[in-house]
Parts: structure tokens; C-alpha cells; sequence
């Protein structure tokens, strides 16, 4: 091999080291950043690390809608029709937040029935609801098209 092939596969190899090093280096880092989404039903299923963010989402059960003037926590449940998750979330809850509409919640499992929430994600209109949350209502007949 002639001293320009040579230097040539070498670059070639370390050209490609590299590459193969970067991406190594950020999947790793995104794994480490993604924040999953649950139905009820999905999170009493799934094996969760209760260390890491996740993300639920359904319906805010009628008369589960708890406020504690004391020590300024709400507590509401999530529900799916079929599956429910209770909420604990100290914060300031969003206007469009309310029984019987969608909401999703951002926090950590603290049991494959509860969920202590770090954020409430109701940034939508009153007629948000998440597609598996759809789906669950499609298979119990509950689903009214409008």
C-alpha cells in the first residue's frame, strides 16, 4: 500500500470512529430526556422508573376535584373510563382546568395509582382530549362526535 491509500483509510476509519462516537453520545443523552405519555389504563400496566418524568393523560373525574386551603394542595383523578390515577399537585392550577374536560399532567408515579403532578398541562381549548383517552371512549361507546 502506497503512503496515500494509506492515509486515506486511515481518515476514512477515524472519520467514521467519530461519527459512530457522536452518535453514541446523543442517543444517550436523549434517552435520558424523553418524557413518556400514559393513559390511566397504560401507567397500570407499564413498569415505570419512579425516578423519571412522566406525562398522564385523561379526563378530570366529576367530584374527584380537591382543594386544601390549609396546606395549598389540589387533589383530582384522572380517568379513562376504565382505569383511574389520583393527582396530588401544589401549584397554580390553569383557568381551563376543570371536571370532566382533558388534562394532562406532568410529575412522578408515586404508585401505579397515583401520580404527585410538578406541572398541569391544560394549555388547550375546553375541547381537548389526548387520542388514547379517544380511542378508550370509541371502544366503551361513549364517544359522541360533534
Amino acid at each position: 500500500m502506497s503512503k496515500k491509500v494509506k492515509k486515506r483509510l486511515i481518515t476514512v476509519l477515524l472519520s467514521f470512529l467519530i461519527l459512530i462516537i457522536a452518535t453514541l453520545l446523543i442517543t444517550m443523552n436523549l434517552r435520558d430526556n424523553i418524557i413518556y405519555f400514559y393513559s390511566p389504563s397504560d401507567l397500570k400496566d407499564a413498569e415505570i422508573d419512579r425516578q423519571n418524568i412522566i406525562r398522564v393523560g385523561g379526563l378530570v373525574k366529576e367530584s374527584s376535584y380537591n382543594y386544601d386551603e390549609k396546606s395549598k394542595i389540589y387533589n383530582f383523578v384522572i380517568t379513562d373510563n376504565m382505569n383511574e390515577i389520583s393527582v396530588t399537585y401544589v401549584g397554580i392550577m390553569p383557568n381551563l382546568f376543570a371536571e370532566n374536560k382533558g388534562v394532562v399532567v406532568e410529575g412522578l408515579a408515586t404508585s401505579k395509582s397515583s401520580v404527585t403532578a410538578l406541572e398541569v398541562l391544560a394549555k388547550h381549548d375546553e375541547n381537548y382530549m389526548p387520542p388514547e383517552v379517544i380511542e378508550a371512549l370509541k371502544k366503551d361507546g361513549k364517544w359522541q362526535e360533534e
